[in-house]
């Protein structure tokens, strides 16, 4: 007997005091289980409220209630990655695209491919959160932190220490530009997201936020030459992280307040 069985057992009878054999079993060694049976079976109170106080917070519940339209989860992922592509496209024609000359076919597939998994990724992470009730495959919590380290990872096996004149300047460039493009990719992610029921906006905004930071590295990965490994951590890779802070401050700000 499964989890499920016990789940159908205590919808057809849920104050039953006796189970199979086979449901006894799973009970000795589910915990969950075991919770959830003693949670269904606690005593309810004798004193509940007066036909007139239920009333009353009905109306209450039901003054503010408005229909809504109900989200599709795949039109909203095809639409969260159809903006991701849509910026990404923008932002290589307007800067240019010169890094893929200089980046061996490896480099170019191993990031692009790296960037495509993990926008992939976060874009079905957001459809998820935005949808309640939703079962999450990776945790919400992880996922940003996994994201980084593997892209950090991809850097240092496939980019080597180079000699670099104006260090900063060239970083500071490529930071402005990437935050600027994923400034721009955060406005239409958050006029769809905001559709959804968010329940973690903290969780969310960080998701989204590095969502967004991801749409200005894999523009500056299309078109900055620049291949020194610092170069790339710093100021490519810190647009990433630059994205998901914002979008966490932003989606803290609320509870803060």
């Amino acid at each position: 007997m499964s989890c499920d069985d016990v789940d159908r057992a205590l919808m057809e009878e849920p104050f039953t005091s006796r189970f199979s054999a086979q449901a006894q079993e799973h009970l000795r060694g589910c915990r969950s289980c075991r919770e959830l049976v003693r949670a269904v079976r606690l005593p309810v109170s004798a004193d509940l409220p007066s036909p007139k106080t239920l009333r009353r917070i009905e109306l209450d519940i039901v003054a503010n209630l408005r229909p809504v339209r109900p989200v599709a989860p795949k039109r909203l992922f095809a639409t969260l990655v159809a903006i991701f592509v849509c910026v990404v496209a923008l932002s290589v024609y307007r800067i240019g695209a010169f890094a893929i000359a200089v980046m061996s076919p490896l480099q170019t597939g191993a990031m692009l491919g790296t960037l495509a998994i993990s926008s992939g990724l976060l874009a079905y992470s957001l459809v998820q959160q935005a949808i309640p009730g939703s079962r999450h495959r990776i945790s919400p919590r992880l996922l940003p932190i996994s994201i980084l380290i593997a892209l950090t990872v991809v850097v240092v096996l496939l980019f080597q220490f180079e000699q670099e004149r104006n260090f900063w300047a060239n970083a500071w460039w490529c930071i402005r530009t990437g935050a600027a493009i994923g400034a721009l990719a955060a406005v239409p992610f958050w006029l769809v997201l905001r559709r959804g029921a968010i329940l973690s906006p903290s969780m969310t905004g960080l998701a989204a936020g590095l969502f967004a930071g991801l749409v200005g590295m894999a523009a500056l990965e299309i078109h900055c030459p620049n291949l020194d490994i610092w170069h790339i951590l710093v100021s490519h890779i810190g647009v990433g992280v630059l994205g998901a802070t914002a979008g966490l401050m932003v989606g803290s700000f609320p509870r803060w307040r």
